[in-house]
């Protein structure tokens, strides 16, 4: 999945990576270079006392160290251009798939999930592409020119690199794959803390009602203890592998210099090479070394790269269409005919056999009780996800065939949980309309019953919105959210119990403001509270995800049992009536 993910995102950066192999390799042959200038001197100048010959090859050496530095300094220059811009795209890609995804996707995966594959997996992967073009180009490189040239030097003591290298990797090697299963475990375990840690930011009104603290904290204490207990077994291995690297570095060195000294003695070698053959012994275990470095970032990269993969590979289940519809011949016109959903796997459907017609200049409500499929209901429309069987036609057009663009435009959703982004009133208002110029605004806050607590505001329009809307009411928050579908002036507009956090005397201005608004317009109303959706033109009452009942208010009042005890369980027999 790593070779899959990098070799799909890297592409565009051939001509950076060729250059900064290039610059690796004139910076690896240099440093490859300085041991034998540096054996030299030693052998021809410093043993012989030639000034001049120690002189003229000392600039040679201080010529190549430079050229050495520089080639070192453009190569992680572009290596990390290169590693950022990777980085950039992959969590581009990640947001682009999550953005297409429907609900029955991000309910898989799980906003915490999504959030730790877009951030801290991404960055396991940057960061081991970072250390491949700045370590893993060069290492191989130093390591075979160094063995070439250690033999170059002295062949009966290169017997010693036989040993020395298979040791290095077989140590290596059994080290790393014992971590490839810690690095995923790691991984989703940090999805949990995310997702306690989240649960608890966005819940803490309700811990704090209920005087939950001590429990969850004790969530957290186990969700972290969890991960730490994981990291600490990936740092034991992690620890153990630099000690087992450095133990056969150094018993290689004195068996070099043991040998070396018996060589030098018997004549059949000189002392400059023996500085030589240890600095070269010296460099390929380095070159081990920094390959050691980036096996131990492969495993955990690896299990990163098909976390992203499993994002990037997932198609949504709301797809666009192949040649879609961009202008619509009616306006306001909707329909669901036999509408059926079914989530993955479940034994029932939430909706089955759903039939609704809502014509413009009508208002069209859904009652029932909780979990019977209301929400799901209005949810097909807007295509938060697609019938499983039967249609949903906005102006004689399946939704499914309909541009993203022109339903958006034509399909507005208040949903019940409504959500404010961070900035201000002004711009959660312009979200479905950024044309829209202050007079609208102001005039869509009127409608929606909000001018009022948004003129006391201290900024106005510009007064600051904290993300989610957490800084103003839940019935503020709600109107809010009203007004932002105003200004887009849809031609359908779907409430899915908006008004539910509202007061009887708001919810009565509110309904009144709305009526003559959107008198020309599509309405369809989901809601709990009969006084919402009583004067309604048509009541749709679900049970259990089923249609049971058609009608006006006094119509079902007068035929349907179901009805019936829902509007008794909240008003009199005379106030309904």
């Amino acid at each position: 999945m790593l070779i899959k993910l990098l070799r799909a995102h890297l592409g565009p950066y051939k001509k950076p990576i060729v250059l900064l192999v290039l610059l690796q390799l004139l910076q690896t042959c240099a440093t490859l270079y300085l041991p034998s200038l540096n054996a030299d001197i030693i052998d021809n100048g410093v043993v012989t006392g030639d000034t001049g010959y120690i002189l003229e090859f000392g600039g040679l050496m201080i010529a190549v160290s430079v050229l050495q530095v520089l080639c070192n300094v453009g190569a992680v220059y572009y290596g990390a251009r290169t590693a950022s811009a990777l980085g950039r795209d992959v969590r581009a890609a990640v947001f682009d798939r999550v953005q297409s995804f429907s609900a029955r996707e991000l309910g898989r995966f799980g906003a915490p999930s999504l959030i730790t594959r877009t951030t801290n997996d991404v960055q396991q992967v940057q960061m081991l592409v970072l250390l491949a073009f700045t370590l893993m180009v060069s290492a191989p490189i130093m390591c075979v020119g160094g063995i070439i040239m250690a033999l170059g030097l002295d062949v009966p003591l290169s017997a010693v690199l036989l040993a020395v290298v298979p040791v290095l990797g077989v140590s290596v090697g059994l080290i790393v794959r014992k971590m490839g299963p810690l690095f995923r475990t790691m991984q989703e375990r940090l999805d949990g803390v995310n997702r306690v840690l989240r649960e608890q930011i966005t819940g803490n009104r309700v811990i704090r009602a209920f005087v939950r603290d001590g429990y969850e904290e004790k969530r957290f204490r186990r969700a972290n203890t969890e991960l730490t207990d994981v990291s600490v077994a990936t740092g034991r291995l992690m620890a153990l592998m630099f000690p087992t690297v450095m133990t056969v570095v150094n018993l290689s060195s004195i068996a070099v210099v043991w040998f070396g000294a018996h060589r030098i003695d018997s004549g059949g070698m000189q002392i400059g090479a023996l500085t030589a053959f240890l600095a070269y012994l010296m460099q390929i275990v380095m070159a081990v070394m920094m390959a050691t470095f980036m096996f131990m970032m492969v495993p955990r990269a690896e299990v990163c790269a098909e976390r992203i993969e499993e994002v990037l590979g997932t198609g949504s289940s709301v797809v666009p269409p192949v040649s879609p519809v961009t202008e619509l011949r009616r306006h306001g016109h909707l329909e669901v005919r036999g509408a059926e959903f079914r989530y993955p796997g479940a034994e029932e459907p939430v909706l089955r056999n759903v039939d609704l017609v809502a014509r413009p200049g009508e208002t069209t409500a859904v009652i029932g009780s909780t979990g019977s499929g209301k929400s799901t209901l209005l949810g097909l429309v807007p295509r938060l996800f697609d019938v499983t069987d039967g249609e949903v036609l906005v102006d004689g057009e399946d939704v499914r065939t309909l541009d993203p663009a022109l339903l958006a435009k034509t399909v507005s959703l208040v949903p019940q949980k409504p959500y404010l982004f961070s900035g201000t009133v002004a711009t959660n208002l312009r979200y479905g309309n950024p044309d829209a110029t202050d007079e609208e605004l102001w005039h869509a806050l009127e409608v929606a019953q909000a001018k009022e607590f948004v003129e006391a505001l201290e900024h106005g329009l510009d007064a600051p919105i904290a993300q989610g809307g957490t800084n103003v009411s839940g019935g503020q928050r709600q109107r809010l959210a009203i007004a932002r579908t105003l200004v887009q002036r849809p031609e359908i507009y779907l409430f899915d119990d908006s008004f539910s956090a509202l007061d009887y005397a708001t919810d009565a201005a509110l309904r009144a403001a709305l009526g003559r608004e959107t008198a020309g317009a599509t309405v369809v109303i989901v809601a709990q509270r009969v006084s919402t959706i009583r004067d309604a033109d048509r009541i749709l009452v679900l049970d259990e995800g089923r249609l049971v009942g058609t009608g006006t208010h006094h119509e079902l009042m007068d035929g349907n049992e179901t009805y019936r005890e829902i509007v008794l369980s909240q008003l009199t027999e005379a106030e309904a009536a």
